[in-house]
């Protein structure tokens, strides 16, 4: 989704080629604010880390950008 002011993407990033499905969803997020404070840990570490993830099944990247005041990057790992 895009507009003049608003940015929102999802995409695909890794696929380890491992077969069969995953029950477990993790989560990660860094944020940016004016440019000027960055906080966060997106990490693929992180989000398996955060859902108990041993094994991974595949990474997906979401961002969202307002403008320039805000922006967001959130991995999501999925696994077992």
């Amino acid at each position: 989704i895009s507009a003049a002011l608003v940015t929102v993407t999802e995409s695909a990033t890794d696929a380890t080629g491992l077969e069969g499905g995953w029950s477990k969803v993790g989560r990660a997020t860094c944020r940016n604010i004016l440019g000027l404070v960055a906080y966060g840990d997106a990490s693929i570490d992180e989000a398996a880390r955060e859902a108990g993830i041993k094994t991974i099944h595949h990474v997906d990247a979401e961002s969202t950008r307002i403008w320039f005041f805000y922006s967001q990057y959130t991995t999501v790992v999925y696994g077992e």
